[in-house]
């Protein structure tokens, strides 16, 4: 599978513009999955509640599905990408998954972090996997990597890759990837985004360094600080398949939950 990260700077409340932009560097490299940053059409820093209703979508509906699922279409690809979900009287932080074939489905972000939780839902629907052609794809978004159960769920679902729309303004994802995908033996495709908003009294920075990593732990690629960027890894999904350590310990046949609560 050739993942592609695609790291964006969206303008927030821009849709079209931060849409159009994130299709065009998606268009300048071939991958079999792309995957997009956390609310990377509406951006992240909301400063009212009124601007949340202005800007989310109900899933399979509006502009960003629309643009989204052409494209996987018309590349035979595969695409993740954060967006902000309307559903009926609630909203979520929701990463949608959009295949070549027309299959598509949802993901609600279950940690929510920090002025998230002034705006969003907390997710209530379990973590997914989708089936692709060649492997297949399990989604969190950002703050869920924080918790070891997110990507461990996955993995117990089967889950070769991870894909993980993120907004990052803490430093300390890049380098902890890898020892998530150690623990579970997974790729994982962290999207994130670069820039800075400043609204409401409330500034962030986002830290760039969207990066793919391997199940043996390694960074196959990691982006810059401060600049889009498009990066794409070859990867051979069937090595998450093995979850053997040593001929004697299964990484998830050896667990055991009885002991863990």
């Amino acid at each position: 599978m050739k993942i592609a990260v695609v790291q964006t700077d969206p303008q927030f409340g821009e849709k079209k513009k931060n849409i159009a932009e994130a299709l065009r560097q998606m268009h300048s490299v071939k991958a079999d999955l792309y995957v997009l940053p956390e609310l990377f059409a509406s951006g992240y820093n909301f400063s009212s509640a009124d601007e949340v209703v202005h800007l989310a979508e109900p899933f399979r509906e509006g502009e960003t599905f629309a643009a989204i699922q052409e494209f996987a279409r018309h590349n035979r690809c595969s695409v993740v990408y954060g967006f902000a979900e309307r559903d009926g009287k609630s909203f979520f932080n929701s990463a949608g998954f959009i295949g070549h074939d027309g299959t598509s489905g949802i993901y609600r972000k279950i940690h929510l972090f920090d002025r998230e939780k002034l705006f969003f839902s907390p997710g209530n629907l379990p973590f997914q996997v989708f089936a692709t052609p060649m492997g297949v794809v399990g989604v969190m978004v950002c703050f869920d990597w924080y918790f070891p159960e997110s990507a461990r769920t996955l993995a117990l679902k089967g889950a070769q890759l991870i894909a993980h729309p993120s907004n990052l303004v803490l430093p300390n994802c890049p380098d902890s990837m890898p020892t998530r995908c150690l623990e579970n033996r997974v790729f994982a495709a962290t999207a994130n985004r670069v820039g800075t908003e400043d609204r409401g009294g409330s500034s962030l920075t986002y830290i760039g360094q969207s990066q793919i990593t391997s199940p043996r732990g390694e960074i196959l690629h990691r982006c810059n600080r401060d600049k889009p960027e498009v990066a794409v890894v070859d990867a051979d999904l069937s090595i998450a398949a093995n979850k053997n350590i040593t001929p004697r310990n299964h990484l998830l046949n050896d667990r055991r939950p009885e002991f863990y609560s």
